[in-house]
């Protein structure tokens, strides 16, 4: 059976993955009552997995040509048309829901952005929510696995900035080499069983203590998968309405730690065993962002708390660092919730929180390898240390740089690669906002909508901009275009023009 599997492309498991994880709003519906939305997963469950043994024995035994085409192109596939095949059910558990809109809906889940149509609590039934958030913790497992299996390989997605020269061709002849050796189904088979029982292990635990901390057992497993696929997906608009309060947050303060550095859950899979998670550059240049913006918006706050001549006492400070930390870490990770003390903050001091503190925060996004979208921190050091070197040199031209050999790599050649992708990002900010903008959308909107898409932080548009951003209001061409924006962000640029390196079609 395991051999079987193994034969069938990588696409197809993927269908009937996402067959069998209908089942559990079916389940869920079940057993609270919702007779109507259990048959609609049921029956979704049952066509899709009849089309994906159709799908497996039309393709069962077939072996790509050009294994490196094959696997960017099922990715691109699978964020394309899988959404689709996840939106069937959506649109038929919901009421009055356009099928555009419930594909939309699950290109942001299954990206792990968590934008949404329908802001307000009550307009899905549970059910409905439960099936967007394990849509988006489906994509977030799918990342994981993705990012061992063929980016690290191929020296994409931030692991270009440790690759020896930073040259492309390298990378993709490598990659092709390590081809010949292992198939694609077996690494990802490989890869797959070592990476699901910790991502599920973790999911439960997070499940477990949200419960035991008072939550609903649905809202506490929606937000369990929601912050390991740093989706930010919740049936109640975020954890500032959750009744696990304070300790909740604490709670999922914790697991931010695993969209910051991927050495929290896969050490040694990436040639690194010997590294620590102490000296990780990810987690030093975390610490650096989420202390120094945290102290910049306390001090501001504290600051205008003096002016208006407020009272400041002890749990109003508490409140307000506590809200600046977790709010902070949370859109760093891209995942997105709000603080129940954000507002709190604002309050204190008469102030409003500035949205572009959120805005560079998502921009930067989390570590290599992890749920996180955004840039990548890794990048973001190397930036930082070629900066500090070029400093250094203007001081004392002189001086030679010490660190060793992958300090130097990473402040010369990763330097440079993290430069060219930042201005592919920024090209992508540019021409999706011009898009948007075409389709009758304010810039100002359109720009936040746009860095929410590519950042996969779908709640920057309602907690960032000056008022609250509705997804609804926009035509329909703007979500179809911040729907690819969101694709092309969760697989990054650099996969796609890899896609079209003309050494991967001559192999």
């Amino acid at each position: 059976m395991m051999t079987w599997l193994r034969s069938l492309p990588f696409f197809v498991l993927l269908m009937g993955i996402g067959s069998l994880a209908m089942l559990i709003p079916a389940f869920h519906a079940a057993a609270v009552g919702a007779t109507p939305q259990m048959q609609t997963f049921f029956y979704a469950s049952l066509l899709s997995t009849t089309l994906t043994l159709l799908a497996a024995l039309a393709t069962a035994g077939t072996h790509p040509r050009n294994a490196t085409l094959s696997q960017l192109g099922t990715l691109v596939l699978a964020f394309g048309a899988l959404p689709v095949l996840f939106a069937v059910p959506f649109q038929e558990a919901a009421s009055n829901i356009r099928f555009v809109d419930a594909w939309f809906e699950m290109v942001s889940s299954f990206t792990t952005t968590g934008a949404t149509l329908y802001d307000r609590a009550g307009r899905l039934p549970p059910s409905v929510h439960l099936w967007r958030a394990t849509v988006g913790w489906l994509g977030g497992l799918l990342t994981w696995v993705v990012a061992v299996a063929i980016f690290a390989p191929m020296n994409l997605g931030g692991f270009e900035v440790r690759a020896a020269g930073g040259s492309t061709r390298s990378t993709i002849a490598g990659f092709s080499q390590k081809g010949l050796v292992a198939r694609m189904q077996d690494r990802l088979a490989r890869h797959t069983l070592t990476l699901t029982p910790i991502y599920v292990g973790l999911t439960f635990i997070l499940w477990l203590g949200l419960v035991v901390l008072g939550e609903v057992p649905t809202i506490a497993l929606c937000h369990a998968m929601s912050t390991l696929s740093t989706s930010g997906i919740s049936p109640i608009n975020g954890v500032y309405y959750a009744v696990s309060g304070f300790w909740g947050e604490v709670l999922i303060f914790l697991f931010f730690a695993f969209a910051i550095s991927r050495l929290t859950f896969s050490r040694g899979m990436f040639g690194d065993s010997d590294a620590r998670l102490v000296r990780d550059p990810e987690v030093h240049m975390a610490l650096l962002l989420i202390s120094g913006t945290t102290m910049m918006l306390f001090a501001r706050h504290w600051l205008g708390s003096i002016e208006e001549g407020t009272a400041s006492g002890l749990p109003d400070l508490f409140a307000s660092l506590w809200g600046s930390i977790f709010t902070v870490t949370s859109f760093l990770t891209t995942t997105g919730f709000e603080s129940r003390y954000w507002d709190g903050a604002a309050e204190w001091s008469g102030l409003e929180t500035p949205g572009l503190f959120l805005v560079g925060l998502a921009l930067i996004g989390g570590g290599a390898a992890t749920t996180a979208g955004g840039v990548k921190l890794l990048r973001v050091y190397a930036l930082f240390r070629h900066s500090e070197r070029e400093v250094q040199r203007l001081l004392h031209p002189s001086s030679v740089g010490g660190g060793g050999r992958e300090a130097r790599m990473i402040r010369k050649q990763g330097a440079y690669v993290s430069w060219v992708f930042f201005m592919l990002f920024a090209l992508s900010i540019a021409a999706t906002m011009i898009l948007v903008s075409m389709t009758g959308v304010q810039f100002e909107v359109s720009m936040v909508l746009t860095v929410a898409s590519l950042s996969t932080t779908g709640p920057l548009a309602v907690v960032a901009a000056e008022s609250p951003i509705s997804y609804a209001g926009i035509p329909d061409a703007a979500k179809a275009i911040l729907a690819g924006a969101m694709v092309l962000g969760r697989l990054e640029t650099l996969a796609l023009i890899a896609l079209f390196n003309p050494e991967i079609w001559r192999r």
